[in-house]
């Protein structure tokens, strides 16, 4: 109670104080831009995925535009230590998505390298997969997916490096007969997604949909 009143959360954007689960205030959150997208229509991410790899359906919750606001978001949830915005997130995402109850089997985030997690100190996905898992009833598995290779962030590589990654990740365990729902912070080129699709669509008869916070297309 002290450390709130020396210490008061304050809007990310506009630093007016707000509530201690807040991420922005009122006036703010109406800057943010939702994509609207219906998870089984067509959508900028199904058009893209569906050139890299077969694709079921796919959501993204916000647009990750240049100097905006839901960039900023994605700022604090990656690179400023501010995991519980994984979770308002999700809260965000339970009015916007909906699966019409065909649910898929199991989430299944990108994980980081043991490293890059030590550093960071939490993987930004797991409380925003958690979340959404524990509100749908659809089980999540942190495991499923390694990354095989320590790597830099995936802004700081130019495309052709990206393109000539082989084998960045692995599924651990068998899995067949499955509709994976693969869940990532940002959609930019599909690489890290079309990668690990492909592991999980080569595991078995499995269905892959992609499920992202923001998308950059």
């Amino acid at each position: 109670m002290i450390l709130d009143l020396l210490f008061p959360n304050r809007c990310i954007h506009c630093n007016r104080i707000i509530g201690p689960d807040f991420l922005v205030c009122d006036l703010c959150f109406s800057q943010i831009h939702f994509t609207h997208y219906d998870y089984f229509e067509s959508n900028p991410i199904k058009e893209k995925c569906s050139l890299l790899f077969p694709v079921e359906n796919t959501f993204a919750l916000i647009k990750f535009e240049e100097e905006s606001l839901s960039r900023k978001i994605i700022h604090e949830l990656k690179y400023r230590g501010r995991e519980i915005t994984g979770k308002i997130l999700a809260e965000w995402t339970t009015t916007h998505l909906d699966f019409k109850n065909q649910y898929p089997d199991l989430m299944a985030s990108v994980p980081l390298h043991p490293k890059k997690l030590k550093e960071r100190g939490y993987n930004q996905l797991h409380l925003f997969t958690e979340s959404l898992s524990k509100f749908y009833k659809i089980p999540f598995d942190h495991q499923l997916i390694k990354r095989n290779h320590y790597s830099k962030a995936q802004a700081l590589k130019d495309k052709q490096h990206r393109l000539e990654t082989a084998n960045p990740f692995s599924v651990t365990q068998p899995i067949t007969g499955k509709h994976i729902l693969l869940i990532d912070d940002v959609f930019t080129t599909g690489n890290t997604v079309s990668s690990i699709a492909w592991e999980i669509l080569n595991a078995g008869n499995n269905k892959v949909s992609i499920l992202v916070m923001a998308v950059d297309v």
